[in-house]
C-alpha cells in the first residue's frame, strides 16, 4: 500500500494512492497514518480489505498539499557516511560502525514543502535518502531478520545539511541537521510488502533540473536490515520512528571548488525507484 497524508499544515488528514493512481480517502478506517495504525495489524487488514474492494472514496487531488506521510514521529535517526560512493567522493574511510546522529521531528515537512535556507548559511546541502519507518518496538534485535520484520515501510528523506555549521562551528553535527524544514518526508509510506529488497532501489536528485545524485542503495556500507538491528542495541526503536539510511554520492560538499551549495531560489528535486518524488523551492528563513 501507499500511504499518504494529505491537507494543509497541521490538518493533514490519511489517505491511499491506490493502483490505478487514484487518491482514495482512509477518514473512515483511521485517524491517522501514525504509529499506532502501523502497529495494529488488524488496523492495516481491514484499509486492505477496503482498499481491494474499491469501497474508498476519491479524493481530488488538484491543488491538494501532500503532508509527511506520518505523523507524530518519535525520533528521526539518522546514519552517515553510509555509502561506499560518498565516502570515496568526499576522500573519507568507510566507517567501521555505522555513524548515528538525530534530528529533531519538527524538522521533517512535507515533500514539497518549502526548505528554507537558514540565515547566515554559506554551505546548505542537499542529501537524497532511504528513510525507514518502524513500525514494530525493536529493542536488542538479534538479527537481520528481525530487524526487517520490524519495518512497517519505506519513504523518502531530503536530509538537508549545513556543512559549515555541521562541520566548522564545533561540537556534533547536531548543529548543520536541524534547522528549520530540513528534513522533508515523503511523499508517500510505501509498505514493505510492496519493497521485497530495499538494497536494489534507484536514488537521484536533480537541482535546477541538473542531476547531481544518481545512485543506488546496493552501495549501503551499512544495509538496511543491519542498520535497523545496529540502531536497536543502542536506542530503542517504536513504530513511528523514522531512520534516514544515508545518501550517495554527487553532494554539494564532494564537488570541486566552487562548490554549488544551495541559495534561495534553487529548486531540488529528488525520487527513489517506486517510492515516489519529491520537490522544494528553497527561500530564506
Amino acid at each position: 500500500m501507499k500511504l499518504l497524508r494529505v491537507g494543509t499544515v497541521g490538518a493533514e488528514r490519511p489517505a491511499l494512492l491506490d493502483e490505478t493512481g487514484v487518491l482514495r480517502d482512509l477518514s473512515g478506517h483511521a485517524q491517522d497514518i501514525d504509529g499506532a495504525l502501523l502497529a495494529n495489524d488488524e488496523a492495516l487488514a481491514s484499509i486492505r480489505a477496503a482498499a481491494s474492494s474499491g469501497e474508498l472514496p476519491a479524493l481530488d487531488a488538484a491543488g491538494l498539499r501532500v503532508g509527511p506521510p506520518v505523523a507524530r514521529i518519535g525520533k528521526v535517526v539518522c546514519i552517515g557516511l553510509n555509502y561506499h560512493d560518498h565516502a570515496r567522493e568526499t576522500g573519507a574511510t568507510p566507517p567501521e560502525e555505522p555513524i548515528i546522529f538525530m534530528k529533531a521531528p519538527d524538522t521533517v515537512v512535507g515533500p514539497d514543502d518549502t526548505v528554507l535556507v537558514p540565515r547566515g548559511s554559506v554551505k546548505t546541502d542537499w542529501e537524497v535518502e532511504l528513510a525507514v519507518v518502524i513500525g514494530r518496538t525493536a529493542r536488542y534485535l538479534d538479527s537481520d531478520e528481525q530487524a526487517l520484520a520490524a519495518v512497517a515501510g519505506y519513504t523518502v528523506a531530503h536530509d538537508v545539511s549545513e556543512r559549515a555549521f555541521q562541520i566548522e562551528r564545533g561540537g556534533q553535527w547536531d548543529k548543520g541537521k536541524n534547522c528549520e524544514t530540513f528534513n522533508p518526508l515523503g511523499p508517500w509510506l510505501v509498505t514493505a510488502d510492496e519493497v521485497p529488497d530495499p538494497q536494489t532501489l534507484g536514488v537521484r536528485l536533480w537541482v535546477n533540473g541538473e542531476l547531481k545524485q544518481d545512485g543506488t542503495t546496493a552501495e549501503q556500507i551499512f544495509p538496511v536490515a543491519e542498520v535497523v538491528r545496529y540502531v536497536s542495541q543502542f536506542m530503542t526503536l517504536y513504530p513511528g520512528d523514522v531512520i534516514n539510511t544515508g545518501t550517495p554520492a554527487g553532494v554539494a560538499m564532494g564537488q570541486p571548488e566552487p562548490k554549488p551549495y544551495l541559495r534561495a531560489g534553487d529548486v531540488v528535486e529528488l525520487e527513489i525507484d517506486g517510492l515516489g518524488r519529491q520537490r522544494q523551492e528553497l527561500k530564506d528563513a
